[in-house]
């Protein structure tokens, strides 16, 4: 790999990079901060953008990946401009910086893609939720995404993982890994044997899995059936992705390699299932974990708030089943990568992606347990 500093330099235009430092705790690409100091006639000052290589085992076309970015940001050049609520400051959307020759991207001497976006100064963001008004700023802000994409054709996204959020279909490659898994180490131990884990641990997520089967095809099944729409989304709203102003709004919506056509519904089960843990998805006190249906009611009070005016009869419908179906997708993919041996989520132990299905399968498992009162929730605040 390059030289961080002199691929950074690829998109400075002016000035000189002074610091490139580590940023964020991704699961896919490797994130830096930029700081470039610049001489202008008024004196010394610093600018700062995000450097980004983006993971090609993931994400197998990065030119796409960047291209919807570019594409996105020429769609919210207009829609940025519009207030839904005379609040200060605007929302923000990070923007594609180009090369200094002008490109959307740069490959390095190992043919790597890096690309250099925007850095939402004054911002933060969160792990997990801190507060119910934090709860109701999170719905808040991909509400106001999904608001100004909502009349971006979805001809013009590229979709750039396909698959993605389809649930049945990483059910047929959870099949065939655990069959393979079976077949040669009998429940206990991996090819490289270094994914050692209690036999009963790995039958109880088997077991899950299979009584959710029939199930898990619910939101597939109503996109066939017309009820649901493609929309553009964007395909990983996890709270840690949402950004706050030093006032605790919500000013950006971050992370954008998924975005793609989707159903809205996988976003608002992503945003939920993330926002509505109080332990967070690496904890490893996992049977601990619950659905905390307070903050779920102010998450939907802040997504409400802006999206009467996008959202259908159906849409609401499937609510309740896209937060439930959601967080056991997600336990089902951590599942099946730890069976794999840990080849997409970066991990810092064997039995990591392990530990993280079974926060998510004890975060369905509570969602379950409340189904009346969450669609209770929906059902009032959708009036």
């Amino acid at each position: 790999m390059s030289d961080l500093r002199t691929l950074a330099s690829q998109f400075v235009a002016e000035g000189e990079v002074a610091a490139v430092e580590p940023l964020g705790k991704g699961n896919i690409n490797s994130t830096f901060l930029v700081t470039v100091d610049l001489v202008t006639a008024e004196g010394k000052s610093q600018s700062r953008f995000v450097l980004q290589r983006i993971n090609a085992q993931v994400f197998r076309r990065p030119e796409q990946v960047i291209q919807n970015m570019v594409v996105l940001g020429e769609h919210l050049r207009n829609r940025e401009k519009i207030q839904t609520d005379g609040r200060s400051p605007h929302w923000q959307t990070p923007q594609i910086i180009p090369t200094t020759d002008g490109n959307h991207f740069w490959q390095d001497e190992a043919r790597d893609y890096w690309r250099a976006i925007s850095f939402i100064e004054n911002s933060q963001v969160l792990e997990t939720i801190e507060t119910h008004t934090h709860a109701r700023e999170v719905g808040y802000g991909l509400a106001m995404f999904h608001r100004l994409i909502s009349n971006l054709p979805v001809e013009n996204l590229a979709d750039t993982i396909e698959g993605f959020h389809i649930t049945p279909t990483y059910l047929t490659h959870y099949q065939t890994v655990l069959k393979e898994y079976q077949t040669g180490h009998h429940l206990a131990v991996h090819s490289n044997n270094h994914l050692i884990a209690d036999p009963k641990t790995i039958r109880y997520c088997m077991e899950f899995v299979e009584a959710r089967r029939q199930w898990a095809s619910v939101l597939e099944r109503a996109k066939a059936e017309g009820h649901l729409q493609l929309r553009p989304i964007h395909g990983d709203p996890k709270v840690n992705n949402i950004m706050l102003n030093q006032d605790g709004q919500a000013v950006s919506l971050i992370d954008l390699d998924t975005l793609k056509p989707g159903l809205v519904h996988y976003d608002i089960g992503d945003c939920l299932r993330s926002s509505c843990n109080r332990l967070g998805e690496e904890t490893e006190d996992w049977k601990q974990v619950t659905f905390d249906t307070s903050l779920a009611k102010a998450m939907l009070e802040g997504y409400f708030s802006l999206a009467h005016d996008f959202l259908t009869e159906y849409d609401y419908l499937y609510i309740y089943d896209a937060i439930r179906l959601i967080a056991f997708e997600l336990g089902l993919r951590f599942f099946t990568d730890y069976l794999v041996g840990n080849v997409y989520f970066k991990v810092e132990h064997p039995t990591h992606n392990l530990m993280r299905a079974l926060v998510q399968f004890k975060l369905t498992e509570s969602i379950e347990t409340q189904a009346e009162e969450i669609v209770g929730i929906i059902e009032a605040l959708r009036q």
